[in-house]
């Protein structure tokens, strides 16, 4: 017999300004980071006529640079409440955010595993928050100095280059990994699309983040779904009398 099919049933996760910041933030990310290649090693001096000469692919990185800072003020600017979520959720933990990892460590090493009840953000989102969070005010506090050099001493420039450096190093090794878990991975990529529309299939929001899920549909904001995601049918009264008698 094969398996009932999920529900196409989707709920809001992300807003508007959480989509648009995001993507900001990703294309940015990736521009600075192919821009600034063939500054670093002749290996990818081939860029160079693609990114219109050396002078090119400086104006270009500076212009990413920008753009690179502004996903945090569209957010704040636009959806302060999630913004304020977020921030609340990452200096939250509790003793499910502990379980969250005991249960990961089981999956990677193929031992049968259960999904922890989270709230709106699980406990590895939260530490790659974290991660991100560093690596940006590395990478944009280290290009500062070597933007403007001549408002700083030689030395913090030069250092502004080891620092830049490393945090990219860290940066995009944590990408890699935050791309596979949302795209790749089968237990998390059915909800790659809340960074796209904002919204995720409802069977995998209440799997996923269960605290966070049955908020939301005590206050009338989700359905109330079964485990393939189909809005469960309203018990009537009178049915209740027929199971109570």
């Amino acid at each position: 017999m094969s398996k009932p099919q999920k529900s196409n049933v989707k709920v809001r996760r992300f807003s508007k300004a959480f989509v648009w910041a995001h993507g900001i933030n990703a294309i940015s990310f990736f521009a600075l980071y192919i821009t600034a290649l063939p500054m670093y090693t002749e290996f990818f001096d081939w860029l160079y006529p693609v990114l219109g000469g050396p002078e090119g692919a400086r104006l270009l990185h500076r212009i990413f640079a920008v753009a690179f800072v502004t996903p945090t003020f569209i957010w704040v600017i636009f959806d302060f409440p999630g913004f304020k979520r977020w921030m609340k959720e990452l200096v939250t933990w509790k003793k499910r955010d502990i379980d969250f990892f005991k249960e990961v460590a089981k999956e990677l090493f193929g031992f049968k595993f259960k999904h922890v009840r989270q709230s709106f953000f699980n406990a590895g989102e939260k530490i790659n928050s974290f991660i991100q969070i560093f690596t940006a005010i590395l990478i944009i506090a280290s290009g500062i100095p070597m933007w403007f050099p001549e408002f700083f001493p030689a030395a913090v420039v030069q250092w502004g280059y080891f620092f830049h450096n490393v945090g990219f190093g860290l940066a995009i090794a944590v990408v890699v990994g935050h791309i596979y878990l949302s795209v790749v991975h089968k237990h998390s990529s059915p909800g790659y699309t809340g960074v796209i529309t904002g919204e995720v299939p409802a069977w995998w929001a209440k799997g996923h983040y269960t605290d966070w899920y049955d908020e939301e549909v005590a206050k009338g904001n989700f359905p109330d779904i079964d485990e393939n995601g189909n809005p469960k049918k309203p018990t009537s009264p009178d049915s209740k009398k027929k199971k109570g008698a």
